[in-house]
């Protein structure tokens, strides 16, 4: 930090394992990553390509070596597995991730439909080669499912291999998890963390107010995703409480820091 602050909440350290920020790259250039990292590296945990922009992407190779120079592992978008999976390519699409150097994939069916147990099926196989994290929740947004469902489908498929469960937003914000104005689900969150461990579980979370949400819900050290790379410093900001709409959560009763006793 570039100033001395009290009364700034703790965030885990990097590598960390919950307090994550989940970046979605949609097709940066070269220099643009170079750019993004210069001042938000620190602050960046994993780098999703979104959907099916890597097949679309320029040198992409360069790309990924950018970020995992900086110890920044990337994966690619659930979209691009579902999109291997139903063409029946799905040892091509491990081979492919090898040889490109990745060591994390996203497991999903938001695009389409596969028998829970066959998707337990992936994340137990994928889990032998790579780190694993599994999206729960339909692009769908007439597709509703119940609190207890949510719950089932989760413990299934951390019990399967899935180092993390991605509750599933969209890039909007406005499916799964949150209702199409973007309200959050409240009954529903608060209802899977009964039974998941919040340090388990990503919540994508495009929008700001949706942010401030799970700040005040979990704390500075809950893991967001769907970020985009202009939102990261802003984020990390809001996060120990130098934004205006988490301005006086770490502060004391009075609004006031509390005084700092030699």
């Amino acid at each position: 930090m570039n100033f001395k602050l009290t009364n700034i909440p703790e965030r885990t350290v990097i590598p960390r394992t919950y307090g994550l920020t989940m970046v979605m790259d949609k097709g940066m250039g070269l220099d643009g990553v170079r750019d993004f990292l210069s001042v938000a590296a620190p602050y960046v945990d994993i780098v999703k390509f979104g959907f099916g922009t890597s097949v679309v992407t320029a040198n992409l190779r360069e790309k990924i070596k950018i970020y995992q120079d900086l110890n920044i592992p990337v994966y690619f978008g659930g979209t691009l597995f579902e999109a291997f999976l139903v063409r029946n390519q799905i040892d091509d699409y491990i081979a492919a991730v090898k040889d490109l150097g990745v060591t994390h994939v996203e497991v999903s069916d938001g695009s389409i439909t596969i028998p829970h147990i066959e998707k337990c099926g992936y994340i137990e196989k994928m889990a032998k080669h790579f780190t694993v994290f599994s999206e729960v929740g339909s692009k769908d947004a007439t597709h509703i499912m119940p609190p207890y469902k949510w719950i089932e489908l989760m413990k299934a498929e951390l019990e399967s291999g899935s180092t993390y469960v991605i509750a599933e937003a969209r890039e909007a914000g406005n499916v799964g998890i949150y209702r199409g104005s973007g309200e959050v689900r409240e009954g529903l969150v608060q209802e899977i963390l009964t039974q998941i461990p919040y340090e388990k579980i990503i919540w994508e979370a495009p929008q700001k107010a949706q942010q401030v949400y799970f700040l005040e819900l979990l704390g500075v050290n809950v893991n967001l995703g769907n970020l985009a790379p202009a939102e990261v410093i802003p984020l990390e900001s809001m996060r120990i409480g130098l934004r205006g709409d988490t301005f006086h959560l770490y502060l004391g009763k009075d609004g006031k820091a509390t005084p700092v006793t030699e």
